[in-house]
């Protein structure tokens, strides 16, 4: 077995392309697209090497790869929770412990180089980003910006010593099940919300870049005490808000306003993964982006991605509101499905909010964490 370092464009094509072959005869298995995984590796075009670091590494044994994984240094992380961490990411493995081993053995003495205390992952290569490992769920495809795994996967890291850090669920809703009393009741909360000054509205297509930039405040306010929250950098938000433009449905971003100033907002995107299932190896070109652009309309499922109020105005009915807009606008235009991804364990709020409306945990993903004071 040997473990290389991706030092080129075309061990780089080796390290996208490995899970397709990796997961070939899977059929809940969804390629990610080829040129957004470029980017995300991309030194030039992701926004998070301007403060951070990560290198991939190949798993070769008889000149075929075997596995895969990413070592991820992220400053802004470590001085914004006052920790000193390496993160592993984008790791993917056949069933073979040795294997896992190896490629896990570089990653921390790749992060040790940082002398850093403890490794944490999955992530890919924030919590901003895709991240956890999926631990219940495995007979359902994922949803957009979701991971997938096999099963296996959690049992190589627990051999190797990782333990959980926390859980985050996926909850699902559908148009049989949803508690139609809550969506009813959210006219009653909106006159009541008005009565203190407080508006909801849909996004604003035509100031868009206005509409992102007050967004990107209430994110880092209203998130800011949540477990492995690291504020993401104009860049970083930026660009993740322009990866989202072309698939963004005004009906499904949800803005509440106190007096003009905005306090909270929800974004729902349509589960392209139910498209791009079908498009091999994740290759938007020749033929794959139109396979995309035709089958937008025909989406049926809808994931609700982000959904924060600032501290002072929670509690008040806004987040009620909020996901009674997006169903009652999703029914409005044939969606049957939503998933509310992902959730903190111990938010009790967000999962209690969930639960009033019928939705139910159909699936639990886990970041794990491994302390580094002791040999693996």
């Amino acid at each position: 077995m040997e473990i290389i370092p991706v030092t080129s464009a075309s061990l780089q094509k080796k390290f996208i392309d490995f899970p397709h072959d990796l997961y070939a005869n899977d059929p809940n298995y969804v390629p990610e697209i080829y040129i957004g995984q470029k980017e995300l590796l991309s030194h030039k075009k992701n926004p998070f090497f301007r403060h951070s670091k990560a290198q991939c590494f190949l798993a070769y044994e008889n000149k075929k790869i075997v596995g895969r994984i990413a070592a991820i240094y992220n400053r802004n992380y470590n001085e914004y929770a006052n920790r000193n961490v390496g993160f592993f990411g984008l790791y993917d493995v056949i069933d073979d412990y040795q294997v896992s081993k190896a490629l896990l053995d570089q990653a921390v003495a790749w992060c040790k180089t940082e002398n850093v205390t403890a490794m944490v992952g999955p992530t890919n290569f924030t919590t901003n980003d895709t991240a956890g490992l999926l631990v219940e769920g495995y007979d359902l495809p994922p949803t957009v910006m979701m991971v997938y795994n096999k099963p296996y996967y959690l049992t190589h890291l627990e051999k190797y010593g990782f333990k959980k850090s926390k859980d985050l669920f996926a909850y699902e809703v559908t148009e049989s099940e949803v508690n139609m009393k809550s969506v009813k009741l959210a006219g009653m909360l909106q006159e009541r919300l008005a009565r203190k000054g407080i508006t909801i509205r849909e996004a604003n297509m035509k100031k868009l870049n206005e509409e992102i930039a007050g967004v990107r405040d209430i994110y880092r306010s209203a998130w800011d005490k949540n477990w492995g929250f690291v504020p993401a950098t104009d860049a970083e938000f930026d660009h993740l808000a322009e990866g989202l433009k072309l698939i963004i449905d005004p009906k499904f971003v949800q803005i509440a306003e106190h007096e003009g100033k905005m306090i909270g907002f929800a974004l729902a995107i349509p589960d392209i993964n139910q498209i791009t299932k079908n498009i091999k190896r994740g290759r938007l070109f020749p033929t794959g982006i139109f396979k995309l652009l035709w089958g937008k309309s025909k989406i049926k499922k809808i994931r609700i991605i982000l959904l924060g109020v600032i501290e002072e105005y929670r509690k008040m009915g806004i987040e009620g509101v909020f996901y009674a807009k997006i169903i009652s606008n999703g029914l409005a235009k044939g969606v049957h499905t939503a998933e509310a991804s992902w959730i903190l364990e111990d938010n009790e709020m967000m999962n209690k909010g969930l639960q009033n409306i019928n939705a139910s945990v159909t699936k639990r993903y886990r970041i794990l964490e491994l302390p580094l004071d002791q040999e693996a």
